[in-house]
């Protein structure tokens, strides 16, 4: 098989459906299909299952699957090397964040970023999915805990500060939050912090709506559906919204940046890892 064979088998092994390989792989269903069908042709191998449930690895597939993945970080090892060595600063730079992060800190960076290098084209990508820097899904990616890939240079970026927001037509709640309504993280995202500290500061309350997205709960806060511990750059951006001071401000959270170490010599990234430096007050430098 050839590189191109392999990015459609681990694709399609992966995501387990042709149409989420496709996204994948930025090709369509039906191509997708024609050129499974012509792989298992090509090795007169049956590779995968057509379940009810998507596709699955027949044993065939299996034996093949961890050779198929060694050449896969071959061929990455040799992209990332050569990226590493252009000189020029253009190209493209994909980054992972989370939707609120992505838009309400890092935007006025970006802004600039393409200011002052308009050769290069900045792809943002905001959903709850963990890409692999490893298989260059994304060159720089921010999260709320140390990366602990192998080969992943992680940097701490800021401590960001959290409040709690109401309307700000709405009174202060009550001593323990009977007849408060809450907008918090929901049951995927029990375990974040700022879910004890409601918990503990308003137990009384009940919950009007939940969600993964700090954005969508901002807009539902706004609304005066109920109260919301949210990162202050992003409760600050409503002018709808007041902070609430309970006594004890909401636990806050680190960010951090991660980037494969094979790219640390590509100069479109370390311009722009420059740039949050000096945003930063150069905690990443």
């Amino acid at each position: 098989m050839d590189w191109s064979d392999v990015r459609i088998f681990l694709a399609i092994a992966r995501e387990g459906s042709l149409g989420a390989a496709a996204r994948a792989v930025g090709q369509t269903q039906p191509t997708m299909g024609r050129r499974l069908r012509a792989l298992e042709a090509s090795v007169g191998q049956t590779l995968f299952q057509r379940t009810a449930d998507g596709f699955v690895l027949t044993d065939e597939g299996m034996a093949v699957m961890a050779s198929a993945e060694r050449m896969e970080e071959e061929a990455l090892a040799f992209e990332r090397a050569l990226a590493s060595r252009e000189s020029t600063l253009s190209g493209q730079l994909r980054l992972a964040a989370s939707d609120w992060f992505g838009s309400y800190v890092l935007t006025p960076v970006l802004a600039e970023f393409a200011r002052q290098h308009p050769s290069v084209t900045v792809e943002l990508l905001t959903d709850a999915r963990l890409y692999s820097l490893a298989r260059r899904e994304a060159d720089l990616a921010f999260r709320i805990k140390a990366f602990d890939e192998p080969d992943v240079i992680s940097r701490r970026l800021l401590r960001m500060p959290y409040a709690l927001y109401a309307h700000r037509d709405q009174p202060r709640p009550r001593k323990g939050g009977r007849g408060v309504r809450l907008v918090t993280m929901n049951a995927a995202f029990g375990g974040m912090p700022d879910v004890a500290w409601l918990k503990q500061h308003l137990p009384e309350a009940s919950v009007a709506f939940t969600s993964n997205s700090r954005d969508a709960q901002a807009r539902l806060c706004a609304q005066g559906v109920g109260v919301a511990v949210l990162p202050t750059a992003l409760g600050d951006a409503f002018g709808e919204l007041k902070r609430i001071n309970l006594g004890e401000p909401p636990p806050s959270r680190d960010t951090w940046l991660g980037y494969h170490k094979d790219l640390k010599r590509l100069n479109r990234l370390r311009s722009l890892l420059e740039l949050l430096a000096q945003h930063f007050d150069g905690a990443i430098a």
